[in-house]
């Protein structure tokens, strides 16, 4: 959900308009009562604020946005008709995330509030998975044996991740084929036994801490 502030409303509606049509949810509003009252229901993804507002200005309602806790961490860019340099740099100074001088492309506006929103997006945080001396690093994609890097085929490397997230579990050779493969594979199971093999190969003294369970299939256990 974007909300816009702006007071001009042929210029509102144009900016609500153009936000629907390239996929966001958008709310108007013309002045500040409304959004503070708006902002008490719920929280949008960004605020498109006009600096030159009936009342209470943007300057006034950018202060108090980023002075709430509920609010302080709301991507805002600022849309307005003032165009020096020093209401450009004292908006960003306030916490403002992006500055826009009117008058502007509507193109331009949704390439700002998809930069923005890239920006604001929690970044996601590099998890490490540990068995022994095995290291495996999902964000990076990446596997390491005793510090050194191993390369794996993406078959290889998805096994090694399932085994990995569930250790002590047992897999069927069954369960490995749809989980890696997919459905919609047409092949024997042998296909996860020479899989296997290769990573026990590759995984080097780790590679025993993939186990054969008799009778069912495969599963790692926890290694100090």
């Amino acid at each position: 959900m974007i909300f816009c502030v702006e007071d001009d409303a042929a210029i509102r509606d144009l900016m609500l308009y153009t936000l629907t049509s390239a996929g966001f949810e958008a709310e108007g509003f013309s002045e500040s009562t409304a959004l503070w009252a708006a902002l008490a229901e719920k929280t949008p993804e960004l605020i498109m604020l006009d600096l030159m507002l009936p009342g209470e200005d943007g300057i006034s309602i950018l202060k108090k946005i980023r002075s709430q806790t509920a609010t302080a961490d709301i991507p805002i860019i600022l849309a307005t008709a003032r165009g020096t340099e020093y209401d450009k740099v004292f908006g960003l100074d306030l916490g403002a995330d992006d500055y826009l001088a009117k008058p502007f492309g509507m193109m331009e506006m949704i390439s700002r509030v998809k930069a923005v929103l890239r920006r604001a997006a929690p970044q996601k945080k590099a998890r490490t998975l540990r068995v022994g001396e095995l290291t495996m690093n999902v964000g990076e994609h990446t596997v390491e044996v005793a510090g050194k890097r191993v390369t794996l085929t993406l078959k290889e490397y998805e096994l090694l991740q399932k085994f990995m997230e569930n250790l002590g579990l047992a897999f069927t050779r069954e369960q490995l084929l749809q989980s890696v493969w997919g459905a919609d594979f047409i092949g024997e199971t042998r296909t996860v036994d020479v899989h296997i093999g290769t990573l026990r190969t590759k995984l080097g003294a780790c590679g025993e801490y993939i186990e054969t369970v008799r009778g069912v299939g495969y599963r790692m256990e926890a290694r100090l």
